[in-house]
C-alpha cells in the first residue's frame, strides 16, 4: 500500500539547492518589480510651531524673527495658506541656526543603547523604533541596528524584508569577519532626518550558527565584530540602538558586548515577570563568563521599562506596584500602554 508521502511525490528527485537557486532567482525579479511599482509612504512628521520652538528651545517669536530676517526658511503653506508645520529636517536645520543642537563633543561615548529581553513578544522592536524616533525628534544624531533576524524593526520602516532586502544590506557581511571593515555600507536613511538605520532580513539568522560554530573552535574573539562594527561609524551618531534577538545567542551576546546601556521591556503579567526574572539570573551568569575572557560589558545604566500595560486588570496593577519596588530607581517611572 502506498504511502500518504507516495500521493504527493512528483517524480523527481528533491534537490534542495536547486529550489533555493530557482526561488531566488524569481525573488530577484521581484525585488525589482517592487521597487518599481511601490513608492515610499512613510512620511517625516510635522511640528506646529508651538512644538517647533519646545523641540528647538527658542521662542515662537525668535523663529518668526528668523524667518523674517532670511535665516530661516518659513514652512510651506497649504491651500487655505495656513502653514503645513514644520519637519524635522527644519527642525534641524534651526537648532543648526541657533546653535541649540544636542550633539555629543568628540571626547563624549557614544551612547549604545540595547533594548533586550530573551523573551519574544514583550514589545522590544516597538520600543526600540520609538525610542530611536524620540531621540531624533529631540535632535540627536541616531543609528537604529536591526540585529534580529524576524526583522520586526524593519519592518516597521516599511520594507518587505526578505523581499526588498538581500542579505548584503544587512549585519551579516560584517559578521562574517573580514569580508568588511567598516559597516557604512548598510546604512540607510529614514524618513526620520537624523535617524539611520540597518535593516535585517531572515538571512541574518544564518550568522547564529556561523558565529556559534567558530566560537566552538575558540574564536571567542568574534563577540566583538559588532562593537568594532559601531565603533567604525560611531563618529556620525549621538546614539546608537540595538534590537537584538529574543534569545541568548551568539549574536544577543554580541550586542550584550557592544552596549554600555540596557533597556529591559517587562509587561506587568506573571509569565513575563518570571521569565524577566529569568532572564537577568542569566544575564548575570554571562557578564560573569564574559569577564573570564575580559569582554565584559560596561553598562552605564540598566532600565526596566513596563510595557503592553493594561491599568484596567488589577492583577497588571497590582505585580506594576511590586516591579516598581523591586527594581527601585532602575524602573522607568513611565509605563508603556497596551494599544492593542
Amino acid at each position: 500500500m502506498p504511502s500518504p508521502l507516495d500521493e504527493v511525490r512528483i517524480g523527481e528527485t528533491l534537490d534542495v539547492a536547486a529550489l533555493a537557486y530557482r526561488s531566488s532567482s524569481v525573488l530577484e525579479k521581484l525585488r525589482q518589480s517592487a521597487r518599481s511599482a511601490r513608492s515610499d509612504e512613510r512620511r517625516e512628521p510635522t511640528f506646529p510651531i508651538g512644538k517647533a520652538g519646545e523641540l528647538v528651545g527658542r521662542t515662537t517669536a525668535a523663529i518668526r524673527e528668523a524667518e523674517n530676517d532670511g535665516r530661516l526658511v518659513a514652512p510651506t503653506r497649504g491651500e487655505n495658506n495656513r502653514r503645513l508645520g514644520y519637519t524635522l529636517a527644519q527642525l534641524n536645520d534651526m537648532r543648526g541656526t541657533f546653535g541649540t543642537r544636542p550633539w555629543r563633543a568628540p571626547e563624549d561615548p557614544c551612547a549604545v543603547v540595547a533594548v533586550q529581553n530573551f523573551k519574544g513578544g514583550v514589545g522590544k522592536s516597538t520600543i526600540s523604533v520609538h525610542l530611536a524616533q524620540n531621540l531624533a525628534i529631540r535632535g540627536y544624531r541616531v543609528l537604529l541596528i536591526d540585529c534580529d533576524s524576524q526583522a520586526s524593526v524593519t519592518t516597521l520602516f516599511g520594507y518587505v524584508p526578505d523581499l526588498d532586502l538581500a542579505e548584503e544590506d544587512t549585519l551579516y557581511p560584517y559578521l562574517r569577519e573580514g569580508e568588511r571593515t567598516s559597516l557604512d555600507y548598510a546604512i540607510r536613511k529614514t524618513h526620520f532626518d537624523g535617524l539611520d538605520l540597518i535593516p535585517a532580513n531572515l538571512r541574518l539568522f544564518q550568522s547564529e550558527y556561523e558565529l556559534a560554530a567558530r566560537m566552538a573552535r575558540g574564536q571567542g574573539a568574534l563577540l566583538n565584530r559588532l562593537a568594532q562594527g559601531i565603533a567604525s561609524v560611531e563618529d556620525l551618531y549621538d546614539v546608537v540602538v540595538l534590537d537584538p534577538p529574543p534569545a541568548l545567542g551568539a549574536i544577543s551576546l554580541s550586542v550584550l558586548r557592544a552596549a554600555n546601556a540596557l533597556v529591559v521591556p517587562v509587561p506587568p503579567t506573571v509569565m513575563d515577570f518570571s521569565s524577566t526574572a529569568a532572564f537577568l539570573a542569566m544575564l548575570s551568569e554571562t557578564i560573569e563568563d564574559l569577564k573570564a575572557y575580559d569582554m565584559a560589558p560596561q553598562l552605564a545604566f540598566l532600565r526596566f521599562v513596563a510595557s503592553k500595560v493594561d491599568e484596567n486588570k488589577s492583577m497588571q496593577r497590582g505585580l506594576l506596584d511590586l516591579m516598581r519596588q523591586i527594581y527601585g530607581n532602575a524602573m522607568i517611572r513611565t509605563p508603556l500602554k497596551d494599544s492593542a
